[in-house]
């Protein structure tokens, strides 16, 4: 019965941190914007796949398999 002496205030005191912590995140920003960074990813290239492999395919310091020299 004595450690609720000690787990009470102590359960408290986190619930406290846990609470400033939150208030902290609102205020500085930390929700604004949700949306927007998952978004990014998605969006991040002005070309298509398709196009993109085309032009590796195309171009000679990609590495790709028209670098390659035709058996003799």
């Amino acid at each position: 019965m004595t450690i609720l002496y000690l787990l009470i205030p102590l359960g408290l005191l986190l619930l406290a941190i846990g609470v400033a912590a939150f208030f902290w995140a609102t205020r500085s920003g930390q929700f604004d914007d949700l949306d927007s960074p998952a978004w990014s990813v998605v969006l991040d290239d002005d070309r298509s796949p398709g196009k993109r492999r085309r032009d590796a395919r195309a171009d000679p310091r990609s590495g790709g398999p028209d670098d390659e020299e035709p058996p003799p």
